[in-house]
């Protein structure tokens, strides 16, 4: 579903938590490589230097410190730019060998020129390993990656990186920029001591610079068409569950060059200008072929609406043209024509945007590219404009002004083009009209004729998302629970269910979350029957109905019986219950709002002595409500848990912690049966 829209050719340090399963997998391969070979050989001065620093403020769970970071740019023309990157650490747990291992990524625009590295143990002599001992491995393939890519790893492998040594390591590349931007990203998840970045300019040049969540620091050399900034002792971003991407967090400088005589095409530092940009990337690629007419023609003939017209073209993009990312040089950037993407049947999210947009057009429909990161939180309405910060594309259609279906739910209002309503091409599993939880609430760039707007999608009301639970439910003398369940998913919650059950053919595996939800509230349970409704069918609620019998669910106190009436469920969470006070919002998937009915018929001779107290809880972001009450010969119990917001700021998650301890309270509260 994500493309490498906008790769930032960044090291990879392995040693830093994976942000997915790509890079998850690329630290695997890279960590099965054959070493290369080593010799003795003297470290260069500036490691010496750096290994004789004195280490920041760190905890016991720091794997290493970055002593020494260097990264040197200079802009040779618009069409060529040398980076050298020089970096030192000192390895202080056996967790953090990873840092001795080091991937310099390469495609058809960024060449690796030079790499070496080199150890400084902890007694001994000084190792070095050399380019030749490098080896090259491509990306591994996993799911939702690309197909085919020109982008290559030249890796090394430095020796004896064990507690108290110092690796480091030089590359230089030679870049034939797309963009004329560059990025330094001084922060990471270890302290650093030391950060530097130098630029140099061609005569008569310009350049322009924005911090993002860190404050402004002047050069401290400023010479002519050279510049040098120095940074010390940064903190590290100590990992947290839920919290924001740590490019959205993490202290970053954006450097953009302006040649003299004026900016040309990839120069920008507007979003507007990026828009501008990225309209003229494009530009013909949506141009509709004779086929192409043919097909909307007759995919449309049936529908009365130009709404209905929509729907069936959106229709064809999710299920009939296959996500295949094949990207190679420009083609990161660049979207493939439409009438190409039309006769293979295939492409990746720009290329399916493309498609989507120029079939739209053939209808009469105007629509307009969305660049966007598929992590809530990696671009914010205060950061300047960069390239490195999307990562996917998705579509804004232009609706008709006749469109007033209460289906249409992810629609805004932009002042130049009207109503418009936020599409993803790529993702089949979300109906028309929604979309995912990834992209609610997140910042993206609007690409219109007139250029770029940064602007917020909609977040869609909790009630279009979450789980409701029905349960008719029988409690004999001994405490056996039986009877039967049904779950209604809608949103991403349905969206998930699908996910997981549509590759799976084994009864077994469809089974599987029926037993997660039974298995985290009941023991000695036995599933009856189960069935799945709606899996293919996106436009309805995905539910699960079942049965099942569990012994000695209620447990016995002399002649009493003691029943939970929250009999299935968990909406309490251990998310803040941390030694450290939290450091970052909290991003949730999406707003959701999940529901339960027990209903629990009583054993004969048996009454209600007790009952758990009714919980109200009604904040502004998020509410509670439980209640167990006698009906007749049954207790009935049923309760509310409405997340309002997908990220909950920091002012708010002591409120957020109190609540979790309210539900975990309730969520093992019993009622008391005595007999009669």
């Amino acid at each position: 579903m994500i493309s490498r829209l906008f790769y930032n050719w960044r090291l990879l340090r392995p040693a830093s938590k994976p942000a997915n399963r790509f890079l998850a997998a690329l630290v695997l391969a890279l960590s099965l490589a054959t070493p290369g070979a080593w010799a003795l050989g003297d470290a260069p001065s500036w490691m010496h230097t750096a290994a004789n620093a004195p280490l920041p403020e760190h905890d016991e769970k720091t794997d290493a410190v970055l002593l020494y970071s260097e990264r040197s740019v200079t802009v040779v023309s618009a069409d060529k730019i040398k980076i050298q990157v020089r970096e030192a650490y000192r390895i202080l747990r056996p967790s953090g060998h990873d840092y001795g291992m080091v991937a310099v990524p390469s495609n058809q625009q960024s060449k690796v020129s030079s790499l070496h590295a080199w150890c400084i143990p902890e007694r001994g002599k000084d190792y070095e390993v050399k380019e030749k001992d490098a080896i090259e491995v491509s990306p591994p393939k996993v799911e939702g990656g690309e197909l085919i890519s020109d982008v290559r790893y030249k890796v090394l492998r430095i020796p004896a990186a064990t507690p108290g040594s110092v690796v480091g390591y030089e590359y230089q590349l030679e870049k034939q920029p797309l963009v004329l931007q560059d990025s330094w990203e001084f922060q990471q998840e270890i302290p650093a001591v030391e950060s530097h970045y130098s630029l140099q300019l061609p005569a008569g040049w310009e350049y322009r610079v924005f911090w993002i969540n860190f404050p402004e620091v002047k050069p401290t050399q400023a010479n002519g068409n050279q510049v040098r900034w120095d940074i010390a002792n940064t903190k590290a971003i100590l990992p947290e569950k839920k919290m924001p991407p740590l490019n959205g967090v993490a202290g970053q400088m954006i450097v953009s060059f302006f040649p003299s005589g004026g900016a040309v095409g990839k120069s920008f530092d507007t979003w507007e200008k990026m828009g501008s940009w990225y309209q003229g990337l494009t530009e013909g690629r949506k141009d509709v072929s004779p086929e192409m007419q043919q097909k909307v023609s007759a995919l449309t003939a049936s529908a009365p609406t130009t709404l209905g017209k929509i729907q069936l073209i959106t229709q064809f993009m999710q299920h009939d043209i296959r996500y295949v990312a094949i990207e190679l040089g420009i083609g990161g950037l660049q979207p493939n024509p439409a009438a190409e993407v039309f006769v293979r049947r295939y492409g990746d999210c720009k290329d399916k945007a493309t498609l989507m947009s120029a079939m739209l057009h053939a209808i009469g429909v105007d629509s307009y590219y969305v660049l966007i990161n598929a992590s809530r939180g990696a671009v914010t309405a205060a950061m300047p404009a960069h390239a490195s910060g999307f990562n996917h594309v998705i579509l804004a259609i232009r609706l008709p002004d006749d469109a007033k279906d209460p289906s249409l739910i992810a629609v805004a209002n932009q002042k130049q083009v009207g109503r418009i309503l936020f599409f993803d091409p790529t993702n089949e599993l979300v109906p028309f009209g929604q979309i995912g939880g990834y992209l609610q609430s997140n910042y993206g760039l609007l690409v219109t004729p007139s250029g770029g707007e940064l602007m917020q999608l909609p977040e869609e009301p909790p009630a279009t998302n979450g789980v409701q639970r029905s349960a008719k439910l029988v409690v004999d003398a001994s405490g056996g629970l039986r009877g039967d369940v049904r779950e209604v998913h809608v949103g991403d919650a349905a969206s998930s269910q699908r996910d997981a059950l549509r590759s799976s053919s084994d009864e077994s595996d469809r089974l599987r979350p029926i037993e997660n939800v039974l298995g985290a509230s009941v023991t000695d349970y036995h599933i009856v029957k189960a069935e799945v409704s709606n899996l293919q069918h996106t436009d309805q609620p995905f539910a699960y109905d079942y049965s099942f019998e569990a012994d000695h669910y209620a447990k016995t106190a002399g002649n009493l019986l003691l029943l939970r009436p929250r009999v299935l469920g968990t909406e309490s969470s251990s998310l803040l219950e941390t030694k450290e006070p939290r450091k970052f919002p909290i991003e949730f998937d999406a707003p959701r709002h999940d529901t339960d009915v027990f209903e629990i018929a009583l054993p004969a001779g048996f009454q209600v002595d007790e009952l758990p107290e009714t919980v109200d809880i009604d904040l502004d972001f998020v509410s509670y409500h439980s209640r167990s009450e006698v009906v007749g010969n049954t207790i009935r119990y049923t309760r509310s848990f409405e997340l309002k917001q997908a990220t909950v700021p920091l002012t708010q998650t002591d409120q957020l912690k109190n609540l979790y301890r309210v539900i975990a309270s309730d969520e093992r509260n019993m009622a008391v049966l005595k007999p009669k």
